[in-house]
């Protein structure tokens, strides 16, 4: 075929060959990026597929397929393919008997953008996409085993630049817009940046697309979407979300936003037997979907990244039916013979007995000239696997002394020459003790206690950042490829024009903090997380005097469901629509 081979690496035959195409033989070491099933989990995935014989130039999946399904080899190799038949295809993985193909994207509904082909004859296990899902509910051993596989293969191939094509200028507001989308959402992109990359003067030239259409993504298999909104990318990409299964007259809970909490309550409501709707306008998982790891949570001792939560939560709401809209954002809140209405900007209205808020809080920003002109390309707002690789070149700077500004400082002290982590405070005591002992034991990360950055520096990307401690005079110019600002945040209730019980900060009052004069109703007591209006409450960071912790969060928005059901009950709702086969 005449193809290059860059090595996502399987331990079948052909696996050694990514070495020799020139990739990074770290990623292509990474051990369980293709375990080999054993022969006890081979007969229980058996019982959730098929079986067929395949022979040498099949077509398993191609790029650009709505869907595809997880594929076990018994016999046989397959490769996995970038730009399977055209000009510079090239071989990213090989694969043999007792290894399995996919990637996370195929549990969370996007397209396929890589093909697989048959390289030797043999036979399959063929498992559709809807079995997989009954098998990850079902089988918590190998559903472990093939979400943490996804998972690394995810990663690996974020590190690559395979997937989709994003070209557009570092100065355009847009181009930053479509790169917040793609990493909210834990999409696989290569950006080509119009005045660094002189590929993407060849791409535009041989599209013949003029420079006032930029920017442009290129979905690999799909088309060429041309300055997309942030709903129409999802949508071609096939994960904006669906209408369900159910009628969409009055559904029983609407959850709006989709963190943890917001997650959680759509998890636990759909599973209690409610109908429910879950909306988010940026990426499933919210601000904690972004986090490089988590190590505080329960039960999980070596940590999970925001992004294996975030994918686990979706899962569970898949199993349990919650109808989910995304790239929408709630625009207003309103109440209607005694049903709630919530209109989205994209112009869709949702009626629902029930209302969880659970929009978390918007990232605050430094007060500094040329922020928005680095934002996205040299000032992040999380540290992922995708911001590492943008920074791996040089030192990093981190603004913040809370927990996030400490994983993203362990996080990032891995790839990045250096780490200097900067804070207001003399000392690191708003940050949990495990990140600090770990902070002081790292020689990679430099801790600025009492300082503040008063600039950013650089032509035509982030050169340095300019710092001034507290009592010193003058100022220190610090060399950086990248700043990541984690200083709090603001609540997102923007969208509820002030119609709900506020905290000085714009954060919801819920439960005995409401004040009786801002009650609607004021002979209804309301419940532990209801806000002033009977039946609409609020989880997680949005809501005032909530801890800041991915657990907590989780928690209200289950509890939250519950008292949502005790108000239906109270108020001698009719028969919600889920809710009447019970």
């Amino acid at each position: 075929m005449g193809m290059d081979t860059v090595g996502l690496g399987g331990t079948g035959p052909g696996a050694s060959m990514g070495a020799r195409g020139g990739g990074d033989d770290r990623l292509i070491s990474l051990p369980g990026r293709s375990p080999i099933l054993d022969a006890a989990q081979l007969v229980v995935l058996r019982g959730y597929g098929s079986e067929r014989d395949v022979y040498a130039g099949d077509v398993l999946f191609a790029d650009g397929d709505e869907t595809y399904d997880l594929i076990v080899l018994l016999t046989g190799t397959a490769d996995i393919i970038k730009r399977y038949g055209r000009p510079g295809a090239s071989v990213v993985a090989s694969f043999g008997p007792s290894e399995f193909l996919g990637e996370v994207g195929m549990l969370t509904g996007q397209r396929a953008f890589l093909s697989a082909v048959i390289t030797s004859a043999g036979r399959v296990l063929v498992i559709p996409v809807a079995q997989v899902r009954q098998l990850m509910a079902q089988e918590a051993g190998l559903s472990d085993l093939i979400l943490r596989t996804f998972l690394l293969r995810r990663s690996i191939l974020m590190s690559r630049g395979t997937g989709l094509t994003l070209i557009g200028s570092r100065f355009d507001s847009d181009t930053r817009r479509l790169l917040e989308v793609l990493a909210r959402n834990r999409l696989v992109w290569n950006w080509l940046d119009l005045e660094a990359s002189p590929e993407a003067e060849q791409i535009l030239q041989g599209l013949d697309v003029p420079v006032a259409d930029l920017p442009i993504i290129i979905v690999p298999g799909g088309p060429v979407l041309r300055n997309p909104r942030s709903r129409a990318l999802l949508d071609a990409l096939g994960i904006s979300g669906d209408a369900g299964a159910y009628p969409l007259g009055v559904c029983d809970l609407l959850v709006v936003g989709a963190g943890p909490a917001g997650l959680a309550a759509s998890v636990y409501g759909a599973s209690d037997g409610m109908a429910t709707t879950l909306a988010e306008d940026s990426g499933l998982g919210g601000q904690a979907g972004t986090s490089s790891r988590i190590e505080n949570y329960l039960g999980f001792p070596a940590g999970l990244s925001g992004e294996e939560l975030a994918t686990r939560g979706i899962l569970q709401a898949q199993k349990f039916g919650v109808r989910m809209k995304l790239a929408a954002k709630a625009a207003s809140l309103s109440l209607e013979n005694g049903v709630h209405k919530v209109i989205f900007d994209d112009g869709e209205a949702i009626q629902a007995r029930s209302v969880i808020i659970a929009t978390g809080a918007q990232y605050n920003r430094l007060q500094l000239d040329r922020l928005a002109e680095f934002e996205g390309i040299g000032v992040y707002y999380a540290a992922t696997q995708a911001e590492a690789e943008a920074c791996r070149s040089g030192p990093v700077a981190i603004v913040g002394g809370g927990n996030s500004a400490g994983q993203a400082a362990l996080f990032l002290s891995r790839s990045c020459t250096k780490v200097h982590l900067i804070i207001r405070r003399d000392a690191l005591d708003a940050m949990s003790r495990y990140l600090v002992d770990r902070i002081e034991r790292n020689p990679g990360i430099a801790v600025w206690l009492s300082t503040h950055v008063t600039a950013l520096t650089g032509t035509d990307k982030l050169e340095a950042v300019r710092l001034r401690r507290r009592g010193q005079p003058g100022t220190s110019d610090v060399a950086v490829t990248g700043l990541f600002v984690f200083i709090g945040a603001k609540p997102g209730t923007g969208w509820l024009a002030g119609q709900l019980a506020e905290d000085r900060h714009g954060f919801l009052l819920t439960g005995s903090d409401i004040p009786a004069v801002q009650l609607e109703h004021e002979n209804l007591t309301p419940l532990f997380l209801e806000t002033s209006r009977p039946g609409v409450f609020a989880a997680g960071d949005v809501r005032s005097g909530s801890v800041k912790r991915v657990a907590a969060a989780i928690g209200e928005g289950s509890v939250a469901v519950r008292l949502a059901f005790e108000r239906l009950e109270s108020a001698g709702a009719a028969d919600p629509i889920g809710l009447a086969a019970r």
